[in-house]
């Protein structure tokens, strides 16, 4: 009688797009997994070859051969954005992929649609893998608790102010306004958070605008072009604006498609990052201030990809080697279906159930909350307009005053920018 020797291997993943800390995971999660006698092989570039059912493409990973890539950005194994839940028969393929691997845990590392993959390998397998998805992305948008960052994010944020601090310093320097279009797909958390550091001029995210109050192009550009003359009027022609890429998901469909082509990624998602925003922002507000025969420069700026490889900062390094250790361990004890979160300084596992969001059945995202009181502080140090200006006469008129028009006027062509 041929006897089958018991599983006892662990498969590591990475999807979606890179994060600081990526490698981190990897390391802690393979030296914790072999010191407990769990062979570990990394499943290169994502779900993309199980998909085909290609189990050529793994690398046995050894202690020497992760012990000091905690240091370093970018993915040890590669990643890719191939998305199994887009048909069963994927699913499937992944589910035997990873049997024929001889994989009994897997670790997943990525973000919503990376863990909405996890999930439904998880379902696939019906108790033969154990699955712990690991929340990483610079958008901040997973569903952790409140003060719980993902991972990346404090490194991007960190790198992130130090763009936007030396964008501020140039704009001041050569009187010009810098459009900085952040990284984001729906939630605003980076553009935030670095706002919030840097004390940039004016910031715009999609949380401000809820569906009751649809943003135009056409108020984006109204927006932006008051905040403009506000500055003009106390004798300031620079600034920095940081434009969520998020807005882009709140823009009505038509004025989305006057864009031009729009790419989607494999998670039907619009490829944001496809679409210059920052460069048809610059063409919109200028084409609006040449109107009021305001002369300004505007350079357009693309932030997000440049923070996606970098080295993490030690608060992620430290926190990625937590994530990764947790996550070995909690597959080592025979744990399964959640997310990896350490709050309070104590592993807290997350049901998988626990982040399906109800009305899309797909994982949960975390938007700002305009309520919070860090919200709250962003707005009252951005210069923009507001109600207080429009209810003041000689505030108002020193705004019409630079833009050529009457107060009357003003007040009917700018009424959409007044938050």
């Amino acid at each position: 009688m041929t006897m089958i020797a018991p599983r006892n291997r662990m498969g590591i993943l990475v999807a979606g797009g890179p994060s600081p800390g990526i490698n981190s995971v990897i390391s802690a999660a393979t030296i914790r997994s072999l010191v407990a006698g769990v062979e570990v092989v990394g499943l290169l570039d994502g779900f993309k070859w199980l998909m085909q059912s290609d189990i050529t493409h793994v690398r046995e990973l050894t202690i020497d051969l992760v012990s000091r890539i905690h240091f370093s950005g970018g993915s040890f194994i590669g990643i890719a954005r191939d998305n199994p839940t887009k048909d069963p028969k994927l699913l499937e393929q992944v589910v035997n992929s990873l049997l024929r691997l001889n994989i009994d845990k897997l670790v997943t590392i990525g973000g919503d649609d990376t863990a909405f993959s996890a999930m439904n390998v998880e379902r696939m397998a019906q108790g033969r893998i154990h699955v712990v998805h690991v929340p990483k992305t610079i958008d901040n948008d997973l569903d952790l608790p409140a003060g719980i960052s993902t991972f990346g994010f404090q490194t991007a944020r960190h790198y992130g102010f130090e763009i936007v601090r030396n964008l501020m310093v140039d704009a001041r320097t050569t009187s010009r306004w810098f459009f900085v279009v952040m990284m984001g797909r729906k939630a605003g958390h980076l553009a935030l958070n670095i706002s919030k550091a840097a004390g940039n001029t004016l910031t715009l995210i999609p949380e401000e605008f809820p569906d009751s109050s649809p943003l135009t192009m056409k108020r984006l550009v109204n927006i932006i072009t008051g905040s403009i003359i506000k500055r003009l009027a106390y004798g300031n022609p620079d600034g920095v604006a940081i434009i969520a890429e998020g807005l882009l998901d709140k823009m009505p469909v038509q004025d989305l498609i006057a864009l031009g082509h729009l790419e989607r990624d494999e998670h039907d998602n619009i490829r944001f990052d496809e679409i210059d925003f920052g460069l048809i922002m610059k063409r919109e507000v200028q084409k609006r201030l040449r109107e009021l025969g305001i002369k300004s420069v505007v350079v357009a700026k693309n932030v997000g990809y440049e923070l996606r490889c970098c080295d993490p900062i030690a608060f992620d390094i430290e926190y990625t080697r937590d994530l990764g250790y947790h996550a070995a361990t909690h597959l080592i004890e025979g744990g399964n279906a959640v997310m990896a979160s350490v709050q309070n300084g104590k592993f807290i596992p997350i049901p998988f159930p626990d982040m399906i969001d109800p009305l899309t059945g797909r994982a949960r995202i975390r938007m700002v909350d305009p309520n919070s009181d860090p919200y709250k502080v962003l707005q009252n140090f951005m210069i923009r307009l507001t109600k207080e200006d429009f209810d003041d006469l000689g505030e108002l008129t020193k705004y019409a005053s630079v833009a050529g028009i009457s107060v009357d006027e003003f007040r009917e062509q700018f009424q959409d920018a007044v938050f």
